[in-house]
């Protein structure tokens, strides 16, 4: 199932090209945000959802998406998680040595966004990534059943400002996540070992591999977070990007496309000329 968020926080499925709202099983307003509900019951409603109709689905092509997850407690992501990555640069550590770090959920953005430079003097990167999003509270789970708490899977881009600066902060930037186009649900996409990934910017082919080749694979990467923190329905996790990493320039078209997922575009804004407060490292490794 394809889930979205669109219109001013309205929540839907998607069918063929309609979208079929699903506002009636969430109800409420407020927090959490209306696809955080809809996550929390979906084990409840999934097996009963209203079937496509004139009076409750309208074109996708006439709403407006939103991120479909505009509201997570909290995104967790996880450093030099391909070894392509890690060799391209240069490191000698990798997850298994530098563990996780959070981004700010107000940095997302939705397909469609536009992702802006904060500064005239710093190079910023694409990264793209697999989204696992949680379904069910996860608090110290083994990696057999990690899975069993993850409800869908989405694109993301970890747009990264390259420096000194703590990863919190070089990834946090207002607009640095873009996240979407939708979730889809874990029964209907490839299985979290075997997605393909595939980055363009601006025509160029950047970055292509499987997530069969992350360190830490998906069910791992839950475990561990779950043991650290505890992981609420909704929560992000951006699982690490392969090489193929360079920097972005105004007027840029960023795609990821992950099979069974579908394509997350955004386009690039150039800084105000602003220049960086912060010291910068020439080598722009990560």
């Amino acid at each position: 199932m394809r889930l979205v968020t669109y219109d001013g926080g309205r929540v839907g499925y998607l069918a063929d090209d309609r979208v079929v709202d699903l506002g009636g099983l969430v109800g409420g307003h407020g927090e959490p945000g209306a696809m955080r509900r809809l996550l929390a019951r979906w084990t409840e409603v999934r097996d009963s959802l209203p079937p496509p109709s004139a009076a409750n689905s309208v074109p996708l092509a006439d709403v407006s998406l939103e991120a479909p997850v505009p509201d997570p407690s909290k995104i967790v992501a996880a450093p030099v998680n391909y070894r392509d990555h890690k060799s391209e640069m240069e490191l000698k550590v990798d997850i298994s040595d530098l563990a996780v770090f959070l981004k700010a959920p107000s940095s997302i953005i939705a397909h469609g966004g536009v992702v802006r430079l904060p500064y005239a003097d710093r190079r910023v990167d694409q990264e793209g990534e697999l989204a696992a999003v949680i379904g069910k509270q996860a608090r110290n789970v083994s990696e057999a059943e990690a899975l069993d708490h993850v409800v869908a899977y989405t694109g993301l881009l970890d747009i990264t400002m390259r420096g000194g600066e703590d990863r919190s902060t070089r990834k946090s930037f207002d607009t640095f996540t873009p996240l979407g186009p939708w979730l889809v649900t874990t029964d209907e996409a490839d299985a979290a070992d075997a997605i393909d990934l595939d980055c363009t910017v601006g025509g160029e082919h950047r970055q292509s591999s499987n997530t069969r080749h992350l360190i830490w694979g998906v069910a791992k990467l839950v475990s561990y977070i779950s043991t650290v923190m505890t992981l609420e329905v909704g929560d992000v996790i951006a699982t690490g990007t392969p090489s193929g990493v360079g920097p972005l320039t105004a007027g840029d078209k960023v795609s990821v496309t992950l099979s069974s997922i579908g394509t997350l575009t955004v386009t690039v804004a150039g800084s105000d000329g602003t220049v960086s407060p912060t010291g910068t490292r020439p080598s722009g490794k990560d």
